[in-house]
């Protein structure tokens, strides 16, 4: 059962990334109907594969791996978790910006969105991506039991 819940901890949290990835390579584009429905989409499927990473590695933390008492004396699990949080205060603005299109797209039309507003969601996102990156690091260092205490 704990490597089921491993391999879906980690299918979920590839998800995550590559949706965010995506978001990032979208939102250099100009901003089109098509790019705008593809931009929600990937947000929805980055906010579901986090709920999953987070459902997941809960599970794998108090049932099925080494306990909670051993992950939260690990110095990388808690920086991990802190870059969890982080990202998914970071993710608000762009989702609240992607659902405010809503009507926009259902009409038809490609969201007008300011130049200033578009760099916004992309340094978001970019800081999103940077902190997944110090998550991963985290996760290896996890692995070779470094930082416990």
């Amino acid at each position: 059962m704990s490597a089921l819940f491993a391999f879906l901890h980690h299918i979920a949290a590839f998800t995550l990334i590559a949706s965010l990835a995506s978001e990032f390579v979208l939102l250099r584009e100009t901003l089109t109907l098509s790019i705008a429905r593809k931009l929600q989409i990937a947000d929805m499927v980055f906010g579901l594969s986090a709920a999953a990473v987070l459902a997941v590695g809960l599970l794998r933390v108090f049932y099925f791996e080494k306990g909670a008492s051993y992950y939260f004396s690990s110095v990388p699990f808690m920086l991990k978790l802190t870059l969890f949080i982080l990202i998914g205060v970071l993710s608000i603005y762009p989702t609240v910006e992607f659902l405010s299109w809503k009507r926009s797209i259902q009409g038809g039309q490609a969201p007008v969105v300011a130049a200033g507003k578009l760099r916004r969601l992309r340094a978001a996102i970019h800081m999103e991506l940077a902190a997944a990156v110090a998550l991963v690091l985290c996760a290896a260092l996890m692995a070779r039991g470094v930082g416990e205490f």
